[in-house]
């Protein structure tokens, strides 16, 4: 390498060097930003799941609460919920086949 040559990478050097921590530090802010809003995103996924698991956790509860509790025909209480209409009446709970017994 003649001393020509050398003289002229110096000051090329000298102007790459600066240049190079720019591009870098501007990527590191690039990577924070991305994991600042990849963190914003799960934060949110975690919170919709949260309330999708509550949701099903409730039905759930609905569910076991007809089928534990004696004394209630099932089909009547899942037409009610269906048609958010109340059961009525005293002989809701009562089975089709005992009501008709007596004329059997």
């Amino acid at each position: 390498m003649e001393p020509g040559q050398l003289a002229l990478l110096i000051p090329i050097i000298g102007v790459m060097i600066p240049i190079v921590a720019i591009w870098a530090k501007h990527q590191q802010k690039m990577a924070e930003i991305q994991s600042e809003k990849t963190a914003d995103a799960t934060a949110e996924k975690a919170a919709q799941y949260a309330s999708h698991i509550q949701k099903l956790e409730d039905r759930v509860q609905v569910l076991e609460r007809i089928v534990t509790d004696r004394g209630y025909d099932v089909a009547t209480q899942i037409e009610a919920l269906r048609d958010t209409r109340e059961v009525e009446g005293d002989s809701a709970g009562v089975p089709l086949n005992l009501g008709n017994k007596e004329n059997a």
